[in-house]
C-alpha cells in the first residue's frame, strides 16, 4: 500500500475512532432534561474521559505497548473497545452513576487510539514532511472530536441515537485500522526491550523536556475550550442568531476551522521550523483568550469569525509538538515518549475543565476563558527556548533530525 493511502487510512481511523470522545458533551442539553443533569454532572461526563485517558496512557507507557504490540492491532482493538463502551452507555445508562464509569473506560481505550495513531503516522513520514503529515493526523482528530456536535445539531436524533451513531463510527474506524493500516518504513526496525522509565527519563534531556513543556501549555487551554465553548456561545447575546445552531457553529469553527489550522500549522512547521510555527499558534490562541471578554458581546458574524480563528489557532500547534518530540526523543521509544507526553498533558486538561465552569459561575462566561491564557504564554516561552537549543545542536534550526 502506498504512502498516501496509508496516511489517509490512519487519518480516517482518527476521525471515526475519536467520534466517541465528545459524544456526551454534544448531548448535555438533552441530558439536563432527561436526567436532571447538573453542571457538576456535566463536568464529570467529560473529566472522567480525561481521567480514563490518563490512566490508559500511563498503563500503556509502563508496558511500552505502543512500541511492543503491533501498532495496527492495538489501534483497532482500542477503537473497538471505546465504541463498545459508548454503545453500552447509550443502551443502558439512566444517569451519571452508570455513565461516568463507562466514560472513564472509554478514555482508557482512547489512549490506544490517539498516541498509537501518532506513532503510525510518524512512521510514514521522513523529517522533511513530518510536520504536514502530523498536521493531517491532528486535523482528523479535530474533525472526529467535534463530529458529534454536527450529528446532534443537524439531525433530529434523540441523545441515545447520537451516541449510537458515534459508536458505529468508532467501529468503522476499528475495521479500517485492522484491515488497512500498517507500520511504515520510518519506524524503529525491531521492538525494544521493555523500558517504562523512558517516559520520565526523556525529561532529563533538554530537547524532549522543552517540547513537552510547550505541549503542556497548549493542553492547558485546548480541551477546556473545546468542552466549554458551547456554554460560552449559549450565554452570548448573539447565541440565537448564529448560523444553524450553537452545535453547528461549534463544528464549523472548532472542527472545520480546527482541521484547517492543523494543516496550516503542519505546513508552517515544515516551511519555517517547529518552534516558529508553534509560537505563532500559541500566541494567537493566547490573544484570543484575552480578547474573549470583548468578543463575547460581538454581533453574530464577528463572533463566528472570532471563534473560527480561535478554533484554528488552538489546535494548529498540536501536531507540531508531536513532530518535535518524535524527532528529538530516543528513536526506539517514540511511541512511549508520545504516550507519556499525552498522559501528562491530558491530566492538565482535567484541571482547566473543572475550573472553567466554576469561574464562569463566579464572574460570568464572558470572563471565564481568561483562566486559559497563561498556558499558551508558557508554551510559547518553552518553544522559544527549544528553538535556541535546536539552533545550537547538530539537528538543525528546526529541531529535526536527518
Amino acid at each position: 500500500m502506498n504512502v498516501g493511502t496509508q496516511r489517509g487510512a490512519i487519518a480516517a481511523v482518527q476521525v471515526f475512532g475519536l467520534a466517541v470522545w465528545f459524544s456526551m458533551s454534544a448531548v448535555v442539553p438533552s441530558l439536563r432534561a432527561d436526567w436532571g443533569l447538573t453542571a457538576g454532572g456535566a463536568v464529570w461526563l467529560t473529566a472522567s474521559v480525561q481521567f480514563g485517558f490518563v490512566a490508559g496512557a500511563v498503563a500503556s507507557t509502563a508496558l511500552n505497548l505502543a512500541d511492543r504490540v503491533p501498532a495496527h492491532r492495538l489501534l483497532a482493538a482500542s477503537a473497538a473497545a471505546a465504541a463498545v463502551c459508548t454503545a453500552v452507555l447509550a443502551l443502558c445508562a439512566d444517569g451519571p452513576a452508570v455513565a461516568v464509569p463507562l466514560r472513564f473506560l472509554t478514555g482508557v481505550f482512547l489512549a490506544g487510539v490517539y498516541p498509537t495513531g501518532m506513532k503510525l503516522m510518524a512512521s510514514w513520514a521522513g523529517s522533511a514532511g513530518r510536520g504536514r503529515t502530523m498536521g493531517v493526523l491532528i486535523g482528523a482528530l479535530t474533525l472526529g472530536s467535534t463530529l458529534p456536535h454536527l450529528i446532534a445539531g443537524l439531525g433530529s436524533l434523540p441523545w441515545r441515537g447520537v451516541l449510537l451513531t458515534a459508536a458505529a463510527a468508532g467501529l468503522v474506524g476499528a475495521v479500517i485500522a485492522l484491515l488497512l493500516v500498517r507500520l511504515g518504513p520510518h519506524a524503529a526496525p525491531t521492538a525494544p526491550a521493555r523500558n517504562p522509565r523512558y517516559a520520565l527519563t526523556m525529561f532529563t534531556e533538554r530537547g524532549p523536556r522543552l517540547a513537552n513543556l510547550g505541549y503542556f501549555g497548549h493542553m492547558w487551554e485546548l480541551y477546556a475550550l473545546w468542552t466549554w465553548i458551547p456554554a460560552f456561545l449559549l450565554a452570548a447575546p448573539a447565541a440565537d442568531e448564529l448560523p444553524g445552531s450553537v452545535a453547528v457553529t461549534v463544528f464549523l469553527t472548532m472542527g472545520i476551522g480546527g482541521a484547517a489550522g492543523c494543516l496550516l500549522g503542519g505546513w508552517g512547521a515544515d516551511r519555517f521550523g517547529r518552534p516558529p510555527a508553534a509560537m505563532a499558534a500559541l500566541l494567537t490562541s493566547g490573544l484570543c483568550c484575552l480578547l474573549s471578554p470583548f468578543l463575547f458581546q460581538a454581533p453574530p458574524p464577528l463572533l463566528f469569525a472570532f471563534c473560527a480563528l480561535w478554533g484554528a489557532a488552538v489546535i494548529a500547534d498540536s501536531g507540531v509538538f508531536s513532530t518535535a518530540l518524535s524527532e528529538v526523543a530516543d528513536h526506539r521509544y517514540i511511541g512511549t515518549a508520545l504516550t507519556g507526553q499525552t498522559a501528562i498533558g491530558f491530566a492538565l486538561t482535567v484541571v482547566t475543565i473543572q475550573l472553567t465552569p466554576l469561574l464562569a459561575d463566579a464572574i460570568g462566561w464572558n470572563l471565564a476563558f481568561l483562566l486559559l491564557a497563561p498556558g499558551p504564554l508558557a508554551g510559547a516561552l518553552a518553544m522559544r527556548a527549544f528553538g535556541r537549543t535546536a539552533a545550537r545542536s547538530p539537528r538543525g534550526a528546526d529541531g529535526s533530525t536527518a
